[in-house]
């Protein structure tokens, strides 16, 4: 029986090998474990045309599932509003959290792909932070990701991106995201 072969990400050990010895050097931390780290990341893509057509969730959701590599949760409608003609539990949307060595695997695909090929791309903008050290993003075309097919789309959809730190404060996240090579903007 073969054992199945474990390989670290590119940015896993990148993390360890230059991330964290200059997070240590800037912000003078005495233990290692101090040291910020990712914690998860969370794509959600709303999907308001589901209204008229409930097949779209389902579409926006395989979307969602080639992308991160991981089977997502299709969302649901809490209560029915009338002026946006939602009923209660109508799928709206898609969204799946990711952690580990799939975290590491998008946000290599993400900077390294992805955002470079967005139409007049000038940076994320730095001040999208939360106050305790979680950075939000939005792209506004899932095509962007290499694993769509741009020739199968029939429609394109945006999608949120939430990279979740351990950073106390947003000054420590920004410097953690730079050393991963966020673009941000000037």
């Amino acid at each position: 029986m073969a054992e199945a072969l474990t390989l670290t990400p590119r940015l896993k050990k990148h993390y360890e090998d230059v991330v964290r010895p200059a997070m240590i050097e800037k912000f003078g931390y005495k233990n290692a474990f101090e040291v910020p780290t990712l914690d998860k990341i969370v794509l959600n893509m709303g999907v308001g045309e589901a209204v008229a057509d409930s097949k779209k969730a389902s579409v926006a959701a395989a979307d969602l599932a080639l992308i991160a590599g991981q089977k997502p949760v299709v969302t649901r409608a809490r209560k029915a509003i009338a002026t946006f003609k939602i009923r209660e539990n109508m799928p709206i949307g898609a969204k799946v959290t990711l952690r580990k060595a799939r975290m590491y695997e998008f946000l290599d695909r993400l900077v390294t792909i992805a955002l470079p090929r967005v139409r007049d791309f000038r940076g994320l903008n730095p001040k999208s932070f939360d106050g305790r050290g979680n950075y939000a993003m939005g792209v506004k075309e899932h095509i962007v990701f290499p694993e769509i097919n741009y020739d199968k789309v029939d429609q394109i959809w945006g999608m949120d991106i939430i990279v979740c730190t351990t950073a106390k404060t947003d000054d420590e996240a920004r410097e953690l995201l730079k050393l991963f090579n966020f673009p941000f903007r000037q």
